[in-house]
């Protein structure tokens, strides 16, 4: 059975809790393997919204094992103000795993993301202040807290002191902040073990078996193909690889295990925080794509910057991830313009540019050029087959997939769970 990997294919926010939501009833596990609480879902079952921040959309699904791989940086006391909020609503959160090998997001990690980034003023990332960056970077300067520390005091507080020797210089003689005391971080850590010990596991071991014994095994990315920390718009992107080869370090699966890479485009584009955006849009239809869209962060509460669709960036996302499908969300959003642009291309000092440029430079002074497609203004939110979409609907459809670069294997017409229109089955 399959493993497929599911994500953005532009800068987050496309849809991927709605399609991971969709195909959460036919998979055994839905699989986080990068990212924190700084990217959401939301997922709309019947009358109920739901919005996850940093568990996999999979634990909607009865049967469906969601699963916290090792390379998801977790901040205890949202992971489990999440959990609690959803067994209030009556959702089993039982069957929940939690790599002991994620890294913990601390109480210092959260404001030496905040001190600095008001720290650089004008010349800020746009974080969400909620700690990520930090934690990865404590993670790659080996001095990162793991679940698993949680369960040793003697090697939780050292680590700790280790983390702390550096940070509280920093913050005392840089920042002007009161240093953080040691005993009261390990103290609050600790407080954290008993809730979560029911859920952690080895979570490789897991994977790799399930997927030894035929099980469909979903991995899904937080964030978008250009937020990758190596493959995005640098340094306007996040801490992690969000793209397909994240999958395999973040979950400790082998890449001969990957069968089917989904990338999720929205039919426009938007993109949260600071950094380039060609086609971002400053007018009246830049705002009725924002409200009717409903762009709006759901963990940040940031309005979404929006603008037309993007085929340069679509064709870099089938290319680095490896793109085998794609899941076209938000198309009825488009209904009732007359006409709408599509870029096709840069233009760069003159250049036309077809491919994403590797240079900052050059993307920063990208200029879209736009190919005119007839809108339509029919209701297409009752949809139930390509057939049943408006002919100029059908053709916009058509055109982004040769565009980009992969067939369109899936269209959201509306936000329900239902509101799908599947072309080829995913598994």
């Amino acid at each position: 059975m399959p493993a497929l990997v599911l994500l953005g294919a532009q800068w987050g926010d496309e849809g991927k809790g709605k399609a991971t939501d969709l195909l959460g009833g036919s998979v055994d596990y839905v699989v986080r393997y990068q990212g924190g609480n700084n990217a959401g879902h939301t997922v709309v079952v019947g009358d109920q919204k739901y919005a996850l921040h940093l568990l996999p959309s999979g634990i909607l699904s009865p049967g469906c094992t969601p699963v916290i791989g090792n390379g998801v940086v977790v901040d205890p006391s949202v992971l489990l103000s999440e959990l609690s909020g959803l067994n209030e609503r009556g959702v089993d959160t039982s069957k929940l795993l939690i790599s002991g090998n994620a890294h913990i997001i601390t109480p210092y990690n959260v404001t030496v993301d905040k001190v600095t980034e008001r720290f650089l003023g004008k010349r800020k990332i746009g974080t969400t202040g909620r700690g990520i960056g930090p934690t990865y970077a404590d993670k790659i300067n080996r001095v990162g807290i793991r679940v698993q520390d949680l369960y040793d005091e003697s090697i939780l507080t050292q680590k700790v002191e280790a983390a702390l020797d550096v940070k509280n210089q920093i913050l005392t003689k840089l920042y002007n902040r009161r240093a953080i005391a040691v005993d009261q971080v390990v103290e609050e850590l600790l407080g954290y073990a008993d809730k979560l010990a029911p859920y952690v596991a080895d979570t490789v071991l897991v994977l790799n078996r399930a997927l030894e014994d035929d099980k469909v095994v979903l991995f899904e990315g937080g964030q978008g193909t250009l937020l990758d920390i190596d493959h995005g718009t640098y340094p306007f992107v996040t801490s992690s690889n969000p793209t397909a080869g994240g999958a395999c370090t973040g979950a400790g699966v082998g890449p001969t295990k990957i069968s089917r890479v989904i990338g999720i485009l929205k039919a426009y584009t938007t993109r949260v925080g600071a950094g380039p955006f060609p086609t971002e849009l400053f007018d009246e239809d830049g705002e009725a794509l924002r409200r009717i869209g409903g762009e709006r962060g759901v963990t940040t509460g940031r309005d979404r910057r929006c603008g037309w669709f993007d085929a340069v960036i679509a064709r870099y996302a089938t290319r680095v991830n490896g793109l085998t499908d794609f899941f076209l969300t938000k198309l009825d959003v488009l209904t009732g313009w007359e006409q709408i642009p599509v870029c096709v291309a840069y233009e760069i000092d003159g250049r036309r540019v077809e491919e994403l440029p590797y240079s900052q430079t050059d993307f920063h002074h990208a200029k879209p050029v736009y190919e005119m497609l007839p809108g339509w203004s029919e209701d297409i939110s009752k949809a139930k087959s390509f057939s049943d979409l408006p002919k100029n609907a059908q053709a916009y459809v058509k055109a982004l997939e040769e565009m980009s670069g992969a067939p369109i294997s899936a269209i959201g017409v509306g936000p329900g769970r239902d509101e799908t229109i599947e072309i080829n089955s995913f598994l």
